[in-house]
């Protein structure tokens, strides 16, 4: 459903028709959003001060005019509008013309007019009056704070408004290295232009839009679609670090994360098989890392401390053995 821009009235002589104003058109393009590709969010437009590349808020953006290099002269939105109020929200009509004299090159963007506030009548006039003079309207509109002439069009039921470009927008024909306008100097014969004239005769048509598709967007929308059907879609999701990559995989699957711990485990070696493996540096750096000991068995510390008090085993033996070999000496 499209949304009214603005009401107001068109204007011409004494009479006001008012009016309603939509725009006429809506984009079929084909749009691409920009994407993180590591997590599909999108990217947003950041407003920055160029010079500083701070951001800027929107309370603080002001329209400048650049009158010299570097220089600007700021004017609110309330100066700009103020400028020409007459305009605002009136279409103005200047003057009736016939509608072959506004050449293609000047139409610009097209809006629908429709009648406001019981305007049915003074509208349907209007709209009949000038289907049958031939004429179109050239106006003055205001539309988004920048004047615009424009043309008045009947069509069908509706009258249409198109937005002109101004004379000097369409660039003159002497900017351009053209062929010559006789068709004896630009070297064209008779025969030749009777071929030409013919092959356009043979092409002509009836105007008619629906005959007429953007390719480009029925198969980007195919393959879309395809891609969709066969699964192959993106969902947003968080950026994995090497920092939190196992809190990440706790949150997000827990069923995977078991499955690489146990990928892990099994091809983890023996603690013995390691420690041949490695060498000095290596096994100097792995002490940093601390394998769990098994619950059933005391840690190596707790086990080893008599053993290395004592120096070993044979050393524990020796020590026993002291008090009988001292008395046997004092008795001989």
């Amino acid at each position: 459903m499209a949304h009214m821009i603005w009401k107001g009235a068109i204007s011409f002589g004494l009479v006001h028709v008012p009016v309603q104003l939509y725009p006429a058109t809506q984009s079929q393009k084909v749009g691409f959003n920009l994407l993180d590709k590591r997590t599909i969010d999108p990217i947003g437009y950041k407003q920055i001060n160029k010079r500083t590349g701070k951001d800027v808020a929107r309370e603080n953006i002001v329209r400048g005019f650049e009158y010299e290099k570097d220089k600007y002269v700021v004017l609110s939105d309330e100066e700009i509008r103020a400028a020409n109020p007459e305009s605002t929200q009136t279409v103005d009509i200047l003057a009736f013309v016939d509608a072959p004299d506004i050449s293609f090159l000047y139409l610009d963007t097209p809006y629908f007019l429709t009648p406001d506030r019981k305007g049915e009548k003074v509208y349907a006039l209007l709209r009949e009056a000038m289907k049958a003079s031939g004429k179109i309207g050239v106006a003055s509109v205001v539309l988004h704070n920048k004047q615009h002439l424009a043309a008045l069009i009947p069509v069908g039921q509706m009258l249409a408004l198109n937005t002109l470009r101004w004379a000097g927008e369409v660039r003159d024909f002497d900017e351009f290295k053209l062929p010559p306008e006789s068709m004896k100097a630009a070297g064209v014969t008779a025969r030749e232009l009777d071929m030409a004239k013919k092959l356009i005769s043979d092409m002509s048509d009836k105007w008619d839009p629906s005959q007429y598709h953007d390719t480009f967007h029925d198969d980007i929308m195919a393959l879309v679609d395809r891609k969709i059907r066969s699964g192959k879609t993106e969902e947003i999701t968080e950026v994995e670090t090497p920092h939190e990559s196992r809190r990440s995989a706790d949150i997000l699957d827990l069923s995977d994360l078991l499955k690489r711990s146990l990928g892990r485990g099994k091809a983890r070696p023996a603690a013995g098989a390691r420690k041949h493996a490695v060498g000095d540096d290596d096994e100097a750096t792995d002490t940093n890392t601390e394998p769990t000991a098994p619950a059933h068995k005391k840690p190596r510390s707790a086990r080893s401390v008599g053993t290395r008090r004592s120096g070993g085993r044979s050393g524990g033996a020796s020590a026993k053995a002291a008090p009988a070999a001292r008395k046997r000496r004092a008795a001989a």
